[in-house]
């Protein structure tokens, strides 16, 4: 009961002040600090001259290390917290720095703008900062898909995962959920640097993010208006994308839009073969992104609302009305 408090105090003050660039600047973050220990460990351990089967070895091991100093950071830090109001505070706080709901939707804001003003070169500017792609291809359709995949995928990465794994195991389940998301973004890349090294850790991404996806995605259809045909639209074309759980929340998104996302796209000067979600949509525009980003906002308020309502469901049943 008390980790719904911190989630719905967490939340709130990421939607109203983020992560500002001045605490930044004073304190960095604390993914930084993982990264960082990810970056060490795959100089360390990550050598082009090995077979692929060590490298696979090696990419186990920096997935056991980097989620066991994540965890035990995480149960000393839990083991310090007082079970009061001081506690349901620092926990609050704890939480609030993973995140990335207002810094979403700012970076997705500034694609809309920029298109909005038929500025092409800032758009592709500002979309390289939420995808792996390269954006100096993409035209102004491409540029407005991107971000919008990027705004729905990372609801899930960015927001429901975090919580959801705070919600069910407390820090220990936020800090390893972190740990596993920001190695799957560095080095769970199927290319010949990362596809054996980084398999463990987009492997354990894929399943920790399993429940998130799905739930994200069917958020997001029930805050649409058209929430039966999103839903259906979901359930028919999520598993079309070359993600096992990334489809989840972008096709209900594409659906709920009326938009056409995922799709064949540019890849190091190859056009790839990936099937379309919710083909029967449009191309989408600046004017799309704006929806876009009204869509996810009301997901956040139906994410708060549904954590009051079980709060008040556990307040009740423990009161033993």
């Amino acid at each position: 009961m008390n980790m719904l408090v911190c989630i719905i105090i967490a939340l709130t003050i990421d939607r109203i002040i983020g992560w500002p660039d001045w605490l930044f600047r004073r304190v960095s973050h604390p993914v930084v600090l993982i990264g960082s220990l990810i970056s060490f460990c795959e100089k360390t351990f990550n050598n082009a001259n090995t077979t692929a089967s060590l490298r696979r070895f090696w990419g186990i091991i920096t997935v056991l290390i980097v989620t066991g100093v994540c965890l035990l950071v995480a149960l000393f830090i839990s083991s310090l917290i007082p079970d009061n109001r001081l506690g349901i505070i620092l926990t609050s706080l704890l939480i609030w720095p993973w995140i990335a709901a207002k810094s979403l939707n700012e970076h997705v804001e500034k694609v809309a703008l920029a298109l909005s003003k038929a500025d092409s070169e800032s758009a592709r500017t500002a979309v390289s900062m939420i995808v792996g792609r390269n954006a100096k291809t993409l035209n102004d359709s491409g540029i407005a898909r991107a971000s919008l995949e990027s705004l729905s995928e990372n609801t899930s990465d960015g927001v429901i995962a975090p919580l959801f794994w705070a919600a069910i195991l407390g820090i220990p389940g936020l800090f390893v959920y972190k740990a596993i998301n920001t190695m799957d973004s560095m080095i769970g890349y199927r290319t010949q640097a990362y596809e054996a090294f980084g398999w463990a850790a987009a492997k354990l991404d894929d399943i920790v993010n399993f429940l998130p996806a799905r739930l994200t995605g069917t958020i997001y259809v029930l805050s649409a208006t058209n929430s039966i045909y999103s839903f259906g639209i979901m359930w028919r074309d999520a598993k079309k994308h070359r993600s096992p759980n990334a489809g989840w929340p972008e096709a209900g998104f594409a659906a709920a839009l009326n938009v056409r996302l995922s799709g064949p796209r540019n890849y190091e000067g190859a056009l790839s073969d990936d099937e379309w979600l919710h083909e029967e949509g449009e191309d989408p525009s600046s004017k799309d992104i704006f929806l876009g980003l009204k869509l996810y906002n009301r997901l956040l308020n139906w994410v708060t609302l549904l954590s009051i309502i079980l709060l008040l469901f556990f307040w009740i049943n423990k009161a033993g009305y």
